[in-house]
This record gives C-alpha cells, structure tokens and sequence, in this order.
C-alpha cells in the first residue's frame, strides 16, 4: 500500500510540515524504520532519534517544528500511529469455510462465510454469526452465541448460554461461562452453590490469554462495550465492568462487585467482592481494593486510598526508624520526669 503524507494527515486529523507529497508504503519502529515508512516519537526524550531515523516522515506532537523529514503534526502521535499501523497491517476477512474434522451439532444455526478451523465443537442450539473464525480446539457450549466478525483462538472454551457480541476477540486459553466460586459451611463441610447464572460479553470486548470470567449464581456476569482485558485475569460470578474500561494482567475481581466505565485497574489489582468502582477511576498496580471508590480520582496502595495520600504515607516510611528513635529518647525523658515527679523533686 502507497499513501502520501498528505493522504495520511487527513486521515488522523493532523497537518504536514514539510512535504506532504511524500510517499508512504509503511509503518516502522523509530531504530528500525526505513526510507519510505512512517514513524512516530510520543515523548520529548525521544527527540534525539529524530536525527537518526532513516523513516520517511515522523509522526509529532505539535511543539515539534522542525526536522529532517516531513512530519506530520497532531495532538496524540501516540494515537494517530496505531490507526496509520491498522490502515496498513489490517487484510481483508477470507473465510475458510468449515473443516470437516470439527464437529458442529445438527441444531446449531451457522452464519455465512465462516472459518473453523480442525477439532472445533460447537454444540446443540448454538447460534454463530456471520465472518466468525474459530481456531483449532475451541469449544462451544449448548445454547451459546458468538456475534458476527468474532475472532476465537485456539482452546477457548465457551460454555452453556454464554452470550458473546460482536468484533468479540478471545485469545488462546480464554474460559468464559465456567462456575462461579460459591460454597456454604455445613459444618466443616463445603456445600457448593448452583451457579445457574450466564455471561455475557458485548461487542468490541477484547480478552487476553488464559484470563477466566466465571458464570454468575443467578442473572449474569457482564463485560460492557469496548472493555479490554490482559492475559490471566480472573472475573468472578455476577461481576459487572463498564464500558471501555481496561484491566491488566493477573487483576482478580471477586463475586458481585460493579466496575464503572472507563476505569483502568493495573497489573494485580485485588478487588473484594460486593463493592463499587466508580467511572474514570484508575487503580496503581499492587493495590488492594477493599471499599467502595467514588469516581474521577486515582487510587493506589493497599487497602486502597487516593494516590497523593498513599504518595505521602510512602514517603513517611522511610523517616520510620528515625521516628523511633525519637520516641523511644522521649519516652526516657518522660519516665525519668515521672520518677522525678514520684520521688518529691529530688532526682536519683
């Protein structure tokens, strides 16, 4: 694919300094790009690079002005780069029809122009829509439902009347639909709690490796719009998140609890069960969520407090042994005050 620089502003929404007639055949990192490709630099100290690119134009943010290529300007270069890379990474879907060494059930209703793959199941009255790819070894439970242009990879397993929307993309190991953790004490005794709940993915929900979203006890377990999710999360029974929030590796988010839109929770995020998270909220890494967190604030530690609070606590632990040391040489003062005192004034 050929597009002049020009071509590519309009497309981002940015302007050309330089020449915009430049032409374009692909994307490349800023090291490694060559001439004719399109980088891009997202801080200032990567400025230095800029003179030693080979890339043909450099994508900028708009304080930059100057270089030896044709830049092109906008606000998020960041952004702007990943739509250019998708305009020139993304083929057109070919569907490859149904491998005879899957097996789909009778009763299941198929979509048009598919693609799955060897050892597939799929199983009685599923419903697949149209341009679906399902890859070696994906397993679909009865009565579940994949929306149209979902992409499944190999060994993800769908079970009973999980509901999965549109442009959904599982990755290799995904479990979706398998029983919430729920147990009652008899005794000494673990009697489990019939998990006769479902869950449901919306569409352009994106789920990475060997992450786990359990089924709810009763209703559903539900992943809003947009929500994306690392490798090896686990989403427990009836867990709400809302939409576009995104949840990094090894998060667990236990039973019941309701994440608002467009929250981000770092990389082992722990969340008890029964509580709220609300909208825009972002959680540092680590942190252990223990109460309910009202929206628009950044939140870190653990239990987890607002960030400029925990900034602070952090920051006292290091004066801690010398702290002690002061209050262990006031409380000497005080008890020889106190002798002092007991003994009528005179001092021993």
């Amino acid at each position: 694919m050929k597009k002049k620089l020009k071509e590519l502003a309009e497309f981002v929404g940015g302007t050309v300094v330089g020449d915009g007639e430049v032409e374009i055949t692909g994307v490349g990192p800023i090291e490694g790009a060559r001439p004719g490709e399109i980088t891009f630099i997202a801080h200032p100290k990567f400025l230095s690079k800029l003179s030693e690119t080979a890339a043909s134009a450099v994508i900028v943010s708009p304080e930059i002005t100057q270089a030896k290529q044709s830049l092109l300007s906008v606000k998020n270069p960041q952004l702007a780069f990943a739509k250019i890379l998708t305009l020139y990474t993304s083929q057109p879907y070919q569907p490859k029809g149904i491998d005879s060494r899957s097996w789909i059930s009778p009763s299941a209703q198929l979509g048009k122009e598919l693609t799955i793959y060897p050892f597939v199941y799929v199983g009685d009255r599923c419903r697949i829509g149209d341009r679906v790819t399902l890859y070696p070894g994906v397993y679909v439970g009865e009565e579940a439902s994949i929306g149209e242009d979902s992409i499944l990879y190999s060994n993800v397993s769908v079970h009973d009347r999980t509901a999965i929307g549109k442009r959904v993309i599982l990755y290799s190991g995904v479990v979706v639909g398998s029983d919430g953790f729920g147990y009652v004490k008899d005794g000494k005794k673990n009697v489990k709690i019939p998990q006769v709940g479902w869950v449901e993915i919306e569409d352009d929900v994106e789920i990475g490796a060997n992450t786990t979203i359990d089924r709810a006890a009763f209703g559903k377990t539900d992943l809003r719009r947009g929500v994306k999710i690392d490798n090896l999360a686990q989403i427990a029974h009836n867990v709400v998140v809302g939409e576009d929030s995104i949840i990094v590796a090894q998060v667990g988010i236990a039973g019941s609890t309701k994440i608002g839109s467009n929250v981000t929770l770092g990389g082992q995020v722990g969340i008890v069960d029964h509580i709220e998270v609300g909208d825009n909220v972002m959680v540092a890494a680590q942190a252990g969520v223990m109460h309910n967190l009202p929206p628009n604030q950044v939140y870190s530690g653990g239990p987890a407090i607002p960030h400029r609070e925990n900034l602070k606590m952090v920051a006292a632990l290091s004066k801690l042994p010398e702290m002690k040391k002061i209050l262990n040489e006031i409380e000497k003062r005080l008890k020889k005050i106190e002798e002092t005192l007991s003994s009528g004034g005179k001092e021993k």
